[in-house]
């Protein structure tokens, strides 16, 4: 089958709820099927098992331990701060209303 008929074109059309004109429909008829036809290749791809699904990289990653250090002060928090109201740091604002 080379193209879709035009009552299962227009049938999703209405799903969409959008109108076509005839020259729409006859192009839709075509791209639905090349794109029902993709579909159906990727229905074709058989499972794989869940054994082949693990990554064949060993995850030897090395993290350091967490140690507790210094706590710094407000105020040499606040030496690098560009704005500062008080001990607040002032941020730009990020959303508009």
């Amino acid at each position: 089958m080379d193209k879709l008929s035009r009552e299962e074109v227009l049938h999703v059309a209405h799903l969409a709820r959008i109108s076509l004109t005839d020259e729409e429909i006859e192009k839709y008829r075509r791209d639905l099927k090349v794109l029902m036809d993709d579909i159906d290749k990727i229905k074709e791809v058989k499972d794989f098992d869940s054994e082949m699904m693990y990554t064949p990289i060993n995850d030897n990653t090395r993290l350091r331990e967490d140690v507790v250090g210094e706590m710094l002060s407000a105020k040499d928090v606040g030496v690098n701060a560009p704005k500062k109201n008080g001990s607040f740091i002032e941020v730009p604002v990020m959303i508009n209303e």
